[in-house]
């Protein structure tokens, strides 16, 4: 990755944006596998039946819940009613449950890169998909205020990743006149990193283990 990235004619890089799970905490996917188990059913149907499909933008009711046009409880009703005619009942509420045995803990190696990005002067934003029911839980978890100049829930601005106006929306709050190409972004979702290179801003996907993310990072800073 290093080499490629070092044979690259690289446009200085002025802001850096993160997603939040999977890049400052652990991804809460694998606790799916277990409650998938416990009802029978092939995980990757589960977690599709239950959040659609993650690389677009759809009227799937994860992704209305994380633009803001509906409730938990009614996107829960969907959801249910959706399983139900493949004979599947995946119920969020329990498999949140057993995502919460997942640990949750922030990553400590990212949050201190992203305190160092700060430091060195560059403008930061957190692009997230999320939902209102938790936004207060998810904002506990770091000092979002010291490592973000913005930020931009998915529920909040009705729009989520990996519709590009979510990308241009971030980087219009950014200000300076930023460009894409002066961008860098970290998400763990491959179809997120895509969006955003399709705009032209540098993508870096991050895994589970954080070392050729934050080596890359360093790269491009």
């Amino acid at each position: 990755m290093l080499r490629e990235l070092g044979r690259l004619d690289v446009t200085k890089i002025r802001a850096v944006l993160f997603d939040f799970g999977g890049v400052f905490t652990p991804s809460p996917f694998d606790g799916a596998r277990d409650y998938s188990a416990q009802i029978g059913a092939d995980p990757e149907r589960v977690l599709e039946l239950v959040f659609g499909p993650y690389h677009e933008d759809t009227d799937h009711p994860w992704h209305r819940l994380e633009r803001g046009e509906v409730t938990l409880l009614d996107a829960r009703n969907a959801i249910r009613e959706l399983g139900r005619a493949e004979r599947i009942d995946a119920d969020p509420f329990e498999l949140f449950a057993s995502m919460a045995s997942v640990p949750r803990g922030a990553h400590g190696a990212m949050l201190e890169r992203a305190h160092a990005v700060v430091a060195r002067g560059y403008r930061t934003a957190l692009v997230t998909n999320n939902i209102a029911e938790f936004r207060e839980s998810w904002r506990k978890m770091l000092p979002a205020d010291e490592l973000f100049h913005v930020i931009v829930d998915s529920s909040e601005v009705r729009m989520r990743k990996p519709n590009p106006a979510i990308f241009h929306h971030t980087l219009a709050l950014l200000g300076d006149a930023i460009a894409p190409e002066e961008c860098l972004f970290l998400d763990d979702a491959a179809s997120n990193i895509e969006a955003a290179e399709r705009l032209g801003i540098r993508g870096v996907l991050v895994k589970p283990d954080l070392a050729d993310a934050l080596a890359a990072l360093d790269a491009l800073l």
